[in-house]
């Protein structure tokens, strides 16, 4: 099965170089209209503080991006004031001045909760689209740590605050203690299960399903790479689909209930936790409903990576795949 794996592989990843070229290109001309809106800004008499050079973060920065199946291709960036968040309680001030900076260079900036989001169309439909997430520096906060300003306008005050984030620990964090061999099998892993959750979770759940960090970060977690070994236990030939049945029974192993007060009930929760900071939970924004339905769809990616385990040949397996990884997973 490992052939087919990597042919999945070679159609759903996100590394084509036409893309990556025209993100790449429409990074730098935001940042140099940013950079130009914000000196607006301070000459008329708005008093911002300066940022470090911006950088790659996310999906795009680890190498694990997915081609949308109906959405468009994003790349995400980091913006580091040079402010400490007790001077800016409303992080959404902090937000305003990239919107405003930004706003008009195309036909739609959004704040979002998490970023700002410049949009990119084509035929009137979103094409591609750059997400820019502001962060207090930690050389100015009291604790020596990053935060990222989390809210939008019309959000109540207690949901606009700043939250602790370190994104370029993080992914330092996750990529490293690999071999490169190991960590292609990881970034493959991520990408099926980015693939799966784009079919089979997203529709039904919308923006309440896991994100694709959460997901990343369960693999951080719980991955372990699988395959035959040789005598000294080296891995010589990888086995993707035994790796990913291993990760989703791990997954699967750590739902915990937990009593909902308000539902006056015990939901199955999976806790997906922050590895810098130990206290955040990726999978603590999701609903009763939204966690059920994505223990659910583990449950059926499971039965499913059994059943091609089973098969008598690759044909049959590949089938038993196609039903929860789509069309894209070869069909021998």
């Amino acid at each position: 099965m490992q052939k087919h794996f990597v042919q999945f592989d070679e159609a759903i990843r996100f590394d084509r170089d036409a893309e990556k070229a025209i993100l790449a290109e429409k990074r730098e001309r935001i940042l140099r209209r940013l950079s130009e809106g914000i000196k607006r800004q301070r000459v008329d008499g708005t008093k911002i503080p300066s940022y470090e050079t911006p950088f790659n973060q996310g999906s795009y920065a680890m190498n694990l991006g997915v081609k949308p199946v109906d959405g468009d291709f994003d790349i995400d960036v980091g913006l580091r004031f040079d402010l400490s968040k007790d001077e800016y309680p409303d992080p959404v001030v902090v937000k305003s001045w990239v919107h405003k900076a930004l706003d008009g260079h195309t036909k739609k900036v959004d704040v979002r909760r998490s970023c700002v989001t410049v949009y990119y169309q084509e035929g009137g439909e979103d094409a591609y689209h750059v997400d820019l997430a502001i962060y207090s520096s930690g050389k100015r906060n009291a604790d020596g740590k990053d935060y990222i300003a989390k809210g939008k306008p019309g959000q109540k005050v207690e949901e606009r605050r700043w939250e602790p984030s370190d994104p370029l620990e993080l992914q330092n964090i996750i990529m490293s203690g690999r071999s490169e061999e190991e960590a292609q099998q990881f970034r493959r892993v991520i990408r099926v299960l980015k693939r799966w959750k784009e079919l089979r979770l997203s529709k039904n759940h919308g923006r309440a399903a896991p994100k694709g960090i959460a997901l990343t970060v369960a693999a951080h977690h719980w991955f372990q790479a699988c395959g035959k070994a040789d005598v000294s236990g080296k891995i010589t030939k990888y086995d993707d689909l035994g790796a990913l049945s291993k990760l989703v029974s791990w997954m699967l192993s750590k739902f915990e209930p937990v009593w909902n007060a308000e539902e006056r009930r015990s939901v199955p929760r999976l806790r997906i936790e922050n590895p810098v900071s130990r206290t955040y939970d990726f999978c603590s924004n999701m609903s009763s409903a939204s966690m059920i339905g994505f223990k659910a769809g583990l449950e059926q990616l499971l039965a499913a990576l059994k059943r091609a385990e089973g098969a008598i040949d690759a044909r049959a397996a590949c089938e038993a795949l196609r039903e929860q990884l789509g069309a894209d997973f070869p069909l021998p």
